[in-house]
């Protein structure tokens, strides 16, 4: 998972993106944590690394986590196995050509504000992002897919294409939040605008907010009859996990998503009967190699990483097993093993092998000092540096590996233990050498390669992206890119993704480490019917967007 909150912002900009709530950790812990017990209050523990920001608007850096509990899309889209369930739209129609898609609206539905709710907003907040390049979170508007979005009366809305787009629908349907436009039709800077009470559709309203905590509560009038069932949701800000696991630990916690090191002795066997986790696998955690550095743009110095790399050390020491290590062709496995390009990842033959950094680096004119260290071309010692969120102790320990790894290898790493928002801000800004992260991810492994390298997403070094942080361009992606987004034939998607796979293998603009999962630990003693393996009707992680709202939707309290 997706899993910082700048990064699940962007999604919902999004999920998951992309990938990672490994960790948690509360600091202050708010006033708030009374709540926490109450009947009908929920608490959810899960570290991002940072406090609150109190700004809910979605499109600004470090936003509040909305999509899905205030704001909602047009279709559910289970990001576990792609099952789709109408929301704000009750049914949809592709035209024969698949260059025009028409959305039925739901009736009946108001904004918290008491507004009605109808196709014109739907419009409203596409034609939005085509104003406003910023909030054109998909490229959908930026690469030319839409052509048109317009609401033909109060229910209905049509979208023209330039050209077929398979993959736009996750995006449009999925994945963006609708937005009142009696509200953000008089906003003039939509990602500037500091947003403390936002006006959704969802089950949910913000409260009380501090940078400790924030509450949710109960939207009373929701579009689905008897919903929620849970009054409250109490969601403090913890900045590591460890902070956050004690207060799980200690019962004060029902729904969480960190890493818990030997999860089994601290926090399940204290209560057998009610605690719960379940981690299924859906991405990559990576090295983001920034592409426009000097010493990054040879591919052979970035192939050499990749033998620097000891993601079977990574995923034993850093997490406990519970990730296992990833392969250099990003496809996750066993959960899209038709996806990958076995044979292709067999002849690459990656793994830790200082032998191959060696041959490698000397290919590129890196010789080794006195110290067993190499040395630039020039003379220059050879030194990396790598971004992480400080705030998540699984992140830290593994990146901690890494740094022995690339040592052992002859190559010096320092490793940059950030705040939330610091890390965020230096990773959407491109302003690192390598970078600890993950990708949003969606129904097949092509979403997170999308994520990973779209030239689309590409902008210069100081200026804002929510993917592509490597600022990786190349023509022959971007290819393969559009390619799969143009046909709607299962064995051209899954040849074109091997394609993709290829290039990671052969430039290395990221070096998978080991396999994202999302986090999820759940416990019945006060609410019932999570989503498990048995009946994953949602991503169970509290921060998958916008799942944790569906998740919220279907609690039982007891």
């Amino acid at each position: 998972m997706r899993r910082t909150r700048f990064f699940w912002a962007a999604l919902g900009l999004s999920v998951v993106a992309l990938v990672a709530a490994a960790c948690g950790g509360q600091q202050g812990g708010s006033g708030n944590q009374n709540n926490a017990g109450a009947k009908g209050t929920l608490a959810i523990v899960n570290a991002s690394g940072s406090l609150w920001t109190c700004n809910f608007n979605p499109f600004a850096p470090a936003a509040g986590q909305t999509r899905g509990a205030v704001w909602e899309p047009l279709i559910f889209i289970n990001s576990l196995n792609g099952k789709e369930q109408p929301w704000l739209a009750t049914e949809y129609k592709w035209s024969e050509d698949q260059k025009e898609l028409t959305f039925t609206t739901r009736e009946g539905v108001k904004w918290t504000d008491g507004k009605p709710f109808t196709a014109k907003d739907v419009a409203f907040t596409f034609n939005l992002a085509k104003e406003n390049e910023a909030t054109d979170s998909y490229a959908l508007w930026g690469e030319g897919v839409l052509d048109s979005v317009t609401a033909t009366d109060d229910k209905t809305v049509v979208f023209k294409f330039k050209r077929v787009s398979t993959s736009s629908f996750f995006f449009l349907a999925g994945q963006t939040n609708i937005l009142p436009e009696h509200i953000w039709s008089s906003i003039t800077d939509p990602v500037k605008e500091l947003m403390k009470e936002p006006v959704g559709t969802g089950p949910y309203k913000v409260g009380e907010c501090t940078p400790q905590a924030i509450t949710y509560t109960k939207n009373a009038s929701y579009w689905q009859p008897g919903k929620p069932k849970v009054e409250k949701v109490l969601y403090p800000a913890f900045t590591d996990n460890q902070p956050a696991n004690l207060y799980l630990a200690q019962g004060k916690g029902d729904w969480g998503g960190q890493f818990i090191p030997n999860i089994d002795n601290y926090w399940v066997n204290k209560d057998k009967a009610n605690r719960k986790y379940w981690f299924p696998p859906n991405g990559s955690v990576f090295i983001a190699l920034n592409v426009t550095d000097p010493l990054l743009k040879d591919k052979r110095v970035r192939q050499a990483l990749v033998y620097a790399t000891d993601g079977p050390k990574v995923s034993k020491d850093g997490m406990y097993g519970y990730q296992p290590p990833a392969n250099q062709a990003g496809i996750p496995t066993p959960t899209f093993e038709e996806w990958i390009d076995q044979a292709a990842v067999d002849k690459a033959g990656y793994k830790y092998d200082p032998a191959k950094v060696a041959e490698l680096l000397g290919q590129a004119g890196f010789k080794k000092g006195a110290d067993g260290m190499f040395q630039q071309p020039d003379g220059k010692p050879f030194k990396l540096s790598i971004i992480n969120n400080g705030g998540f102790t699984d992140w830290v320990a593994s990146v901690q590996v890494l740094v022995g790894s690339f040592k052992a290898a002859g190559i010096e790493l320092e490793a940059l233990n950030l705040n939330g928002q610091q890390y965020d801000q230096r990773k959407s800004q491109g302003e690192f050498q390598l970078a600890y992260s993950g990708a949003s991810t969606g129904p097949t492994p092509f979403y997170e390669l999308r994520d990973i390298m779209y030239g689309e997403y590409f902008q210069p070094i100081g200026k804002d992206t929510f993917r592509n942080f490597e600022r990786w361009k190349d023509p022959k992606t971007d290819q393969l890119i559009q390619q799969y987004d143009q046909t709607t034939d299962k064995n051209e998607q899954v040849a074109i993704v091997k394609q993709l796979s290829q290039i990671m293998l052969e430039e290395v603009p990221v070096i998978p480490v080991t396999q994202n999962v999302s986090w999820s630990q759940t416990d019945t003693t006060r609410f019932g019917n999570w989503p498990t393996a048995e009946n994953p009707y949602a991503n169970p992680a509290p921060y998958a967007q916008p799942d944790w709202g569906v998740v919220l939707l279907n609690l039982e309290p007891k």
